[in-house]
């Protein structure tokens, strides 16, 4: 997996110099589970393609606790798992609310079929197909592995989501630390999730911050802050996006919000209100 890695940082790195690489690779991790990572990427995924009309591709990287498709609604027999195996990537991508997804997959009988499943060419497949979308977003299983940290080293930002609960911060450093001591890798956004209201997301972050900066010398940017939502219960019962049922829930505005930032687009029905709202989210404090 090393040396296959290896090779994909190196091939879309000089691809990005060359400008031969359209798709902007994000990749989603969290320190530990229950953060609702999964939730901010195939929200993102939603705004991105439906409000921003970018060609999206969420790939479910989790490998063996996939569960994307219970948020979207697909079917769990076309999957990564196919990939990992040596089919064609084409024939296991579904179309989900204007953008496409290649789910994961839950289950593993026995280690040696981890073991067995081919990560190199996932590698190239993924590579193979970047040109065809603006941004390929990486929902990343929970937790540091090889497929992680890889996938992560490959993409242009990596999006850490951690909530204020000081296990997930601690988690959430242990992450920033391991890629940055091993690869010397530092492009990190943090989202703050499940907050009750915007000051506690930013507290959360400058302690984190704080602990980046003092002892790794590393300044992750705050992506956004987003309040947890009731309604999500109901979205995952009826298997659709919040953001479609929802469009106007907070959780969804602070969706938009982190949208707007890596874009740099202004969403056309917003307008010069929103950039209103944004700067006094970004300067609130100050």
């Amino acid at each position: 997996m090393g040396s296959q890695i290896e090779s994909l940082v190196k091939m879309v790195k000089e691809r990005e110099g060359k400008g031969s690489v359209k798709a902007k690779v994000l990749s989603f991790v969290s320190g530990k589970g229950g953060v609702g990572k999964t939730g901010i990427t195939t929200s993102l995924a939603y705004i991105l393609a439906n409000h921003f009309k970018k060609r999206v591709l969420l790939l479910d990287c989790d490998i063996g606790l996939g569960n994307v498709h219970l948020l979207l609604g697909l079917s769990p027999e076309k999957s990564l798992k196919s990939v990992l195996q040596g089919a064609p990537i084409e024939g296991v991508i579904q179309r989900a609310f204007n953008y496409d997804v290649v789910l994961g997959f839950s289950g593993l009988e026995a280690l040696e079929e981890l073991e067995a499943l081919e990560a190199a060419n996932l590698v190239m497949q993924i590579e193979r197909v970047m040109s065809s979308y603006d941004y390929v977003i990486l929902d990343n299983g929970a937790g540091i592995n090889r497929y992680t940290v890889g996938f992560s080293r490959a993409a242009a930002t990596t999006y850490v989501v951690t909530t204020p609960e000081p296990t997930a911060l601690t988690d959430a450093y242990a992450f920033i630390k391991s890629l940055f001591k091993l690869y010397g890798y530092s492009s990190f956004k943090v989202v703050v999730n499940m907050v009750k209201d915007r000051e506690e997301g930013f507290r959360t972050f400058e302690r984190l911050k704080a602990s980046t900066v003092k002892f790794l010398g590393v300044e992750p940017k705050l992506a956004g802050t987003v309040p947890y939502s009731e309604r999500f219960k109901e979205a995952l019962k009826r298997r659709k996006p919040l953001c479609a049922l929802y469009p106007n829930e907070p959780y969804c505005v602070e969706i938009k919000r982190i949208a707007q930032l890596e874009t740099g687009e202004l969403l056309p029905e917003d307008g010069g209100g929103f950039v209103k709202r944004l700067l006094k989210f970004l300067f609130q404090g100050d």
